[in-house]
């Protein structure tokens, strides 16, 4: 690897199908490395214009890759998440890349692997994958999994000379985590306040069925902050259920939920980045799996007692939730779900990927 990071350039996609996670942890990497002095670009085919805008507030290059559908689509599970074929990808996000050689190319799109990889290789000096899936090969110098630390997954996926960077000690979390972990005061005794987040699209309304739980006798009083995504399609019903139950908040998309995380006492959430960024702050969590990567590392944290983990969003209730949230508060086994959160997640992982990417070691 070459020890510079100089220009980083990110490929990376967000839209209601694909959520908004490969974008939001690209960007805090890339805001990270803007610290350094680096000259960031993104190019992607799907992006909505709030996650543009974020990119000019920060002076961060942005090109757009045109819509080109291509029925040639691959194999790959996730194919159609990119609109268009690996070739054809390849060969755009080329040419947007040709008016110099970059350092680094991060890639972190599940419908891209090594044969995009290899055409995008004269292109960047070090290719550094963004994966959880482990389902694809990857032709990359630096392969970066926040989520499992079993180099057995990429055993056969990825070079030998591969520097993997694995587990949540790597987890790509905005600054503001690592900053309210030092300065967090004690939480309650008793739970009074509580956070639902479902991620940017939650297509299953699971934040809504979490209202209707906590609208239940014996949880009513408890204070509700609400967290809705760019991409959440049932505000009108979910203000509705907010106006009639007190002491709700509907909160709308915003760059980190740091504070108001540091705030509750509980949190009902999906699995994903966000199960890193609730453990950093120690925030005892009853977790929904929205979709189908998300359960191998949600049963694995529930076995370690980090989470209460509900069930799969298309074979739960209400009523199962409201059933786990009363069974945490009488037993007070969300106590020692803190205790065991706090220990998985620092909140620096972005300082660790950087200085794997100044040092080429």
């Amino acid at each position: 690897m070459v020890a510079n990071a100089n220009h980083v350039a990110f490929r990376v996609d967000a839209s209601e199908q694909i959520g908004t996670g490969h974008f939001m942890r690209c960007l805090t990497l890339a805001d990270g490395l803007r610290q350094h002095g680096a000259r960031i670009r993104f190019v992607s085919r799907h992006l909505p214009e709030q996650a543009r805008g974020m990119l000019a507030a920060r002076g961060h290059e942005f090109v757009p890759l045109e819509s080109a559908p291509d029925a040639a689509l691959d194999e790959l599970a996730h194919a159609r998440w990119l609109g268009t074929s690996q070739t054809q990808d390849a060969k755009d996000a080329i040419q947007a890349l040709s008016d110099e050689t970059w350092d680094w190319l991060i890639v972190d799109h599940y419908a891209l692997d090594a044969r995009w990889e290899s055409v995008l290789r004269p292109a960047a000096r070090n290719i550094l994958a963004i994966d959880d899936l482990a389902d694809r090969r990857h032709l990359c110098d630096v392969l970066l999994d926040q989520n499992y630390e079993s180099t057995e997954r990429y055993e056969d996926l990825v070079a030998k000379n591969c520097r993997l960077l694995l587990g949540p000690r790597y987890a790509l979390l905005r600054p503001e985590y690592a900053a309210f972990r030092k300065t967090m005061t004690s939480r309650n005794e008793v739970p009074r306040k509580v956070l639902v987040f479902f991620g940017g699209a939650d297509h299953q309304n699971m934040t809504g069925l979490s209202l209707t739980a906590l609208s239940q006798s014996g949880l009513r009083h408890l204070h509700v902050d609400v967290v809705v995504g760019a991409y959440y399609r049932y505000r009108d019903s979910l203000e509705e259920q907010a106006a009639g139950r007190p002491h709700t908040t509907i909160h709308e998309p915003r760059p980190h939920l740091a504070d108001l995380m540091a705030k509750a006492d509980l949190a009902i959430g999906a699995g994903g980045v966000t199960n890193w960024e609730r453990m950093c702050l120690g925030l005892p969590s009853l977790v929904v799996t929205v979709a189908e990567n998300q359960v191998p590392v949600s049963r694995l944290l529930d076995g370690e007692g980090a989470i209460r983990l509900v069930g799969d969003s298309a074979a739960i209730s209400a009523a199962d939730i409201r059933d786990a949230l009363v069974d945490e508060i009488e037993t007070r086994k969300y106590v020692q779900r803190a205790a065991v959160a706090l220990t998985k997640c620092d909140g620096d992982g972005v300082s660790r990927v950087i200085r794997v990417m100044l040092s080429g070691e």
